[in-house]
């Protein structure tokens, strides 16, 4: 089975998961993604200081990375202010979809509309349609709320939750349910992997569901206190945070990762143009050959069971 005939679903946020939607458009309607929305940096947190609102940003990237980067739409959506007044540093994507969940009552509707006006096919959806924030917990207990904080601690949290408790859509819980196959990352392992995780509809749709769930490991160590663990001790933090281990294999572009929990694909991801961006033909490839060595193995354990 290749990747054209399955359906996908991919979950992350920033510019990791815009990536990998941008690699698997051509998928159209057989591929979902799940956008993390905790984001309080930059343009996005200026505009959540203003008014309780979801995260923009990493939508906005993920809906322009699915059209063409030369369209109007897209130049438009990613155009940035410059400058030191009050509209400098905002990016007009994030402005447009801000005023459009002012306007509608939910954050869907705008996404909604904005995937109409670009001619995006894939469905792009929230985490949650609930504005929420990261907490993390220092062993000792102490504690720090954001995005930007928590990739600035010095330590690894105890653990992560949301502030407040959201829920997802129901469309969210229905694409993984019916997915084959479930990508995570790649991307900032606490801010961009995890909230999603931490929204107890989609762990338990991760856990219940019987597609294959990839996590793709990043090219080069991320500025975070996660980019010091072991792909097995990553494994042990989200099984402890989440309640459950939601990944079956991982694709790993160093070949000296190594785990004794899970399948792990070493394969060359980095793009002949930007060394840290993940290849599209490379991740293509990579995840055709994941997808064979997890069939494979299947039908083994299938066979082993029968005689």
């Amino acid at each position: 089975m290749q990747l054209k005939e399955l359906n996908v679903v991919a979950i992350g946020g920033g510019h990791g998961l815009g990536r990998v939607l941008s690699t698997l458009s051509f998928l159209g309607n057989q591929l979902t993604g799940i956008v993390t929305t905790t984001d309080n940096g930059g343009s996005t947190g200026r505009l959540r200081k203003r008014s309780s609102s979801i995260a923009w940003g990493d939508l906005r990237n993920c809906l322009t990375q699915l059209v063409d980067d030369k369209s109007v739409g897209s130049q438009l959506f990613d155009f940035r202010f410059d400058g030191k007044d009050e509209l400098g540093g905002h990016n007009l994507g994030n402005l447009i979809l801000y005023g459009l969940g002012q306007i509608h009552s939910r954050p869907l509707e705008s996404i909604k509309l904005v995937r109409r006006l670009l001619g995006v096919k894939t469905q792009v959806f929230p985490m949650s349609e609930t504005p929420t924030d990261l907490m993390a917990f220092y062993p000792e207990g102490r504690c720090r709320v954001g995005e930007l904080s928590v990739d600035e601690m010095p330590v690894m949290p105890k653990n992560l939750m949301l502030a407040p408790l959201v829920k997802t859509l129901p469309s969210c819980v229905d694409a993984i349910l019916n997915a084959d196959l479930v990508i995570l990352g790649p991307g900032s392992f606490l801010t961009s992997i995890i909230p999603p995780l931490l929204v107890r509809d989609i762990s338990n749709a991760l856990k219940q569901t019987s597609a294959h769930r990839v996590f793709i490991d990043n090219i080069v160590a991320e500025n975070s206190p996660a980019s010091d663990l072991s792909l097995d001790e990553k494994l042990a933090w989200i099984e402890e945070n989440i309640g459950c281990l939601p990944i079956d294999s991982a694709i790993c572009h160093d070949k000296t990762v190594k785990s004794t929990r899970i399948s792990v694909c070493h394969h060359e991801l980095s793009s002949d143009t930007v060394s840290h961006y993940h290849s599209r033909d490379k991740l293509i490839s990579a995840l055709n050959i994941c997808i064979s060595k997890a069939k494979s193995e299947t039908e083994l354990k299938q066979a082993s069971a029968v005689s």
